[in-house]
């Protein structure tokens, strides 16, 4: 059927830009913006409308997330619990179904990551919030989870607690300190990238390298990917200590300004990885190399030269987010 954001109206760099601002992954979506501020109200309105057709929460601005997921919390044993079990705890939030192959392969990993963070004395719980199509599926489910459940039963809680992280996929792991706030919304992807949650709770980090698990993340905006001729564990380091700076400078920037990072940044060696990408993406052979490629708008940015200092670096990135710079397609 070809990718949806191609299959209505036209092409333009406008259409792409909201895409990827909004973190759009499927048609048809809705999101919430408030007019005065552009900051996004809430990322999926079409649960909004299903979830209050009258307009009775206008303007459906985000609640803490104490508030939205209040109530009963079920264990797998059938005993229930209430919020005051997460409080003062690192919480995951964990939004997957038994019929979801992805789901149950990370369900399996999280186990594993759950008791080792648990006996490392960390104050941590999670929190199942179910995509399932019964409660015999959830229940068959959750059966397997040490962790907490928002009960099945509870559809509207469930569905605000979507809304509340406009969760557009499963499965989705989101991480929380111990006074509601987001510390990532790449839970799933740490988890596998740490599997002895030597990281936890996975704070954002300016600089990632590339590699299978994370190579997701390219797909969700632009990305900085700073090519170098690295084989061995530990080459990587002098790349990311070039780009870390301006990788800083950035997430502080629009951290201040409560807003997600336009440019992620990463570091790729030489493997089967970074090889493939530069299959799909038609780079050339030259190490280094920095680029910024724009998977949702199909388009690659290019500075191909000898030496790559930070100077470079600060420049190629302040002419991409001033729209300064010419995209070749992917």
């Amino acid at each position: 059927m070809g990718d949806p954001r191609y299959r209505c109206g036209t092409h333009g760099d406008h259409k792409m830009k909201l895409w990827n601002k909004y973190k759009v992954t499927s048609i048809p979506s809705l999101v919430f913006v408030d007019a005065a501020t552009g900051k996004v109200v809430c990322r999926n309105g079409l649960l909004v409308v299903r979830d209050d057709p009258k307009g009775l929460e206008f303007p459906w601005g985000p609640k803490p997330f104490a508030e939205v997921v209040a109530g009963p919390l079920l264990r797998n044993n059938r005993q229930t619990t209430d919020i005051s079990s997460l409080e003062g705890h690192y919480v995951g939030v964990y939004f997957s179904a038994h019929w979801c192959p992805p789901c149950r392969s990370l369900t399996r990993v999280l186990l594993e990551s759950y008791r080792t963070v648990k006996e490392s004395g960390q104050h941590f719980e999670m929190v199942f919030v179910s995509a399932d199509r019964s409660e015999e599926s959830f229940q068959q489910y959750f059966s397997e989870m040490p962790w907490l459940a928002v009960p099945y039963s509870d559809e509207a809680r469930r569905s605000r607690l979507n809304r509340l992280f406009g969760i557009q996929g499963i499965p989705t792991l989101i991480l929380l300190d111990a006074e509601g706030h987001m510390i990532t919304r790449q839970g799933r992807v740490e988890v596998l990238n740490d599997p002895e949650c030597r990281l936890f709770p996975w704070h954002p980090r300016p600089v990632l390298e590339l590699s299978e698990s994370n190579a997701v993340q390219l797909h969700e905006g632009p990305c900085l990917v700073l090519f170098v001729d690295a084989e061995e564990e530990g080459e990587l380091e002098p790349a990311k200590e070039l780009i870390q700076p301006i990788a800083e400078k950035i997430m502080t920037k629009y951290k201040a300004k409560e807003e997600e990072t336009p440019l992620l940044f990463f570091v790729a060696g030489e493997d089967d990885m970074s090889d493939s990408l530069r299959d799909y993406t038609n780079l050339p052979e030259a190490a280094p190399l920095l680029t910024i490629l724009d998977m949702s708008a199909r388009a690659k940015y290019v500075k191909d030269v000898e030496e790559i200092t930070p100077a470079v670096v600060e420049t190629f990135v302040q002419d991409f987010l001033a729209e300064k710079l010419k995209p070749e397609p992917i």
